[in-house]
């Protein structure tokens, strides 16, 4: 057989495991956005059922034939840029699946859909006891999958190599490390500054109805493309990709934290932005998609906080905002209302919390994953520790399970060594925002002129259009120069508060 037919072949054969990733996508999604209850478990069956064709058609020998035959020196001389970087997702894929036995993985697979709804019970009810049996399965799920791999030490390496190729911790122990000894100290100044902005309008009612046409409105502005997407409501907000035609995204209405479900719905937008102008070149292949959760967050993080957060961008949307508002805003300042939405202090809450603490939310989830996959924490321990970690670097100690540890989905979903990408994510997002400063000088002009396609389309250009073609780190240095660097962040955030704050 030539070398195009086997290609082609391989290609054919990747797409049909695509297919089943899209259906999967889409039953994930009905589940997490209004599917009955009742209807939990059968769904979950039917996406282990999916999941395990994925599996086997990942861990075949007839993707094994074409790893081998794709893999030969002499071959890839002849290969393109896309089908050497699909060959090399291919068997990674392979590596890490063929150890694992099938009925293990489908098993896995269905604890991860009853864990999330267990979960949701869990913290309605504020009782991390009901989900700590399945989290207990869950890392143990984990910890047997890496085995399976060779894998006998430094396991949460192979855990973030999952949403970061090419990170350690030993790499984000540092940048994290830098981070925290400078944010700690300012944190505690702002909390200590006579000059504390007024707040107290934002947490009037804000109609629901109301909200819901603003999010339609901003991230019609901010270039979301409703005939690519749609926005729904969820507990807790997400975006999700079938393919770059139907990006998805939801949001959570608070009548009385408007500006939480606005910051929000940018952020997911920002997300669905990165998945929608992803080349269509690569539609049907496993580089259709965000290079890792590090890059992807850095573009959630940059339209949430360097956009959404900016007085530059409310500027050309204030007015619109008082029209959507109930009277709270009027007598309010444009500048009065930027101060307003960047208040910062220590809270409970790691999706609500300001731009300043989100960082050591994270550091605080990491420190965690670390100690329970290095074996020096219990599952069942995870509330105690959780909560004398916020004490250290927050200064703040939940009342409950469900403002504490019940919090998020990730583990759950088994997300274990996802949390770090949101902080790597900001470091990356304020390194872009350097790097487009020399292309965009007048970066603030053009945001408050509404002119934000400018500040899309150099994303794009740099970061979007690649998908997994490229990896994380070749995205960040052909883009920024260096590689993971927190100083930027550390200016941004020191220079914006000493601002606000006055110090």
């Amino acid at each position: 057989m030539m070398i195009t037919d086997v290609v082609h072949s391989y290609k054919n054969y990747v797409k049909k495991i695509m297919d089943f990733n899209e259906a999967i996508a889409l039953a994930e999604w009905d589940m997490r956005t209004g599917a009955p209850r009742k209807g939990i478990a059968q769904r979950s069956e039917v996406v282990g059922t999916l999941s395990d064709e994925v599996f086997k058609r990942s861990t075949s020998d007839e993707m094994k034939g074409y790893i081998d035959a794709l893999t030969n020196p002499s071959v890839q001389e002849q290969l393109s840029s896309v089908t050497k970087r699909m060959v090399e997702e291919s068997q990674k894929t392979y590596d890490r699946f063929i150890h694992i036995p099938s009925e293990e993985y489908k098993a896995y697979v269905i604890l991860q859909s009853e864990a999330q709804s267990v979960w949701k019970e869990a913290k309605e009810k504020s009782d991390f006891s009901l989900l700590q049996p399945y989290l207990e399965k869950m890392v143990s799920f984990k910890r047997k999958f890496i085995e399976y791999r060779g894998i006998n030490h430094n396991q949460y390496d192979a855990l973030l190599d999952l949403y970061e190729p090419g990170l350690t911790a030993e790499t984000i122990d540092h940048v994290f490390g830098k981070l925290r000894s400078r944010l700690i100290p300012l944190v505690k100044e702002v909390i200590a500054s006579k000059n504390q902005p007024d707040s107290s309008f934002l947490t009037t009612s804000f109609p629901i109805e109301n909200q819901r046409a603003l999010c339609l409105h901003l991230l019609k502005e901010i270039g979301y493309d409703f005939d690519a997407g749609r926005l729904d409501e969820t507990e807790h907000p997400f975006e999700i990709t079938l393919n770059p035609g139907d990006v998805r995204v939801t949001t959570n209405y608070q009548e009385h934290d408007f500006i939480s479900t606005v910051l929000g719905t940018v952020h997911e937008g920002g997300h669905a932005l990165y998945e929608q102008h992803i080349s269509r070149d690569l539609v049907g292949t496993p580089l259709c998609e965000g290079t890792s959760m590090g890059i992807h967050e850095s573009q959630s993080l940059f339209f949430e906080n360097f956009i959404g957060r900016s007085k530059a961008f409310w500027s050309h949307h204030y007015s619109e905002l008082k029209r959507y508002g109930s009277g709270q805003f009027d007598g309010v300042s444009l500048d009065d209302f930027y101060r307003a939405i960047n208040t910062a202090h220590p809270s409970f809450i790691r999706t609500h919390a300001d731009e300043l603490t989100y960082p050591l939310h994270i550091m605080v989830r990491y420190d965690i994953e670390k100690a329970l996959f290095n074996g020096d924490l219990q599952v069942r321990d995870l509330p105690g520790i959780w909560n004398e970690k916020m004490k250290e670097y927050l200064g703040i100690v939940p009342a409950s399970d469900r403002e504490g540890v019940l919090q998020d989905i990730h583990w759950p979903g088994g997300d274990f060594g996802y949390f770090p990408s949101y902080a790597l994510g900001y470091v990356y997002a304020a390194q872009f925002k350097h790097a487009m400063m020399k292309d965009i000088p007048d970066f603030d002009n053009q945001v408050s002129s509404g002119n934000l396609h400018i500040v899309t389309d150099w994303l794009s250009r740099h970061i979007h259009q690649f998908g997994r073609l490229k990896k994380p780190l070749e995205i960040l240095r052909e883009a920024t120069g260096e590689g993971p660097n927190p100083d930027y962040l550390i200016q941004y955030l020191s220079a914006k508060y000493k601002d606000i704050y006055q110090l």
